[in-house]
């Protein structure tokens, strides 16, 4: 069945491993026989700063509330264009896949930029006005899946569960559970690509290939389980009912276990 897939990438060099990634989930996918939507974030000179000039019709001129003037903006039509145009391909996608390298352990301030503007008052929190009520697993996003495609320049092995770096995983988890999953999306297994900065011809093609091949699971492969506010693992919205992942504490106490009955780590390896 033919599905919508948005590619939202950041990379400024055309030769660099994430944009010849990028055609390559654009190649797969086509051939797959999906519709394929793209933004190149540095090719658009994507504006990155949050700030005032999001917001052409003001409810307060005198003092600037993000969420007010978020909501506003986004319920009446007042957004500028751009952002209104991110959030039509968004909204029109059954997939997203986010490709980017790993920069200070994160995502580069573009895309993060591309999050804070179109992630709106209304479509991805405050969902039907209803505050905290549609998070975790609900939300204007949900029945989307989502998919990190991640250049690491250092070896798999700093990412390792003793690694120096800390686990790839848990470094992403504000961007999995925070980002993706808050509004309600299934989010998959992050894919990385280790040792970017240093790597052969070979290891190129090799990289290519590893990502089609997890491209055929795009809408098969079981998301990360994390566990949904609305599901009963937290009783008042907030925190942990007291018999539910007993004696664990941070990240891994928010990830459930599989179909299967399996729990799935967090600093797993994902590059395969």
């Amino acid at each position: 069945m033919k599905k919508n897939v948005l590619i939202v990438h950041a990379h400024p060099e055309p030769t660099s491993l994430t944009r010849q990634l990028v055609e390559t989930t654009k190649q797969t996918l086509e051939a797959q026989g999906h519709g394929v939507m793209s933004s190149d974030l540095y090719g658009m000179h994507w504006k990155a700063v949050f700030d005032e000039r999001d917001f052409p019709a003001r409810v307060d001129p005198g003092r600037l509330s993000f969420i007010e003037e978020s909501g506003h903006a986004y319920s009446t039509g007042q957004q500028t264009a751009d952002v209104a145009s991110e959030q039509e391909k968004l909204l029109a996608a059954d997939a997203l896949i986010l490709q980017f390298p790993l920069w200070w352990f994160g995502m580069p301030a573009i895309l993060k930029g591309w999050v804070d503007r179109v992630f709106a008052y209304g479509l991805a929190y405050g969902y039907k006005g209803e505050g905290n009520r549609y998070r975790y697993g609900d939300g204007g996003l949900k029945g989307k899946r989502a998919l990190l495609s991640v250049m690491v320049g250092g070896p798999e092995k700093d990412y390792a569960p003793r690694g120096i770096n800390g686990p790839l995983e848990e470094l992403l988890f504000p961007i999995t559970h925070g980002t993706l999953f808050f509004p309600g999306m299934e989010v998959l297994p992050t894919h990385a690509v280790y040792g970017s900065a240093r790597m052969t011809a070979a290891g190129v093609e090799e990289a290519k290939a590893g990502w089609q091949a997890r491209l055929e699971g795009l809408f098969a492969d079981a998301p990360i389980p994390f566990r949904r506010q609305n599901g009963g693992d937290y009783p008042d919205g907030h925190g942990l009912a007291a018999h539910v992942a007993r004696g664990q504490t941070g990240l891994r106490a928010h990830v459930g276990e599989t179909a299967a009955g399996e729990i799935l780590a967090l600093n797993a390896p994902r590059d395969l």
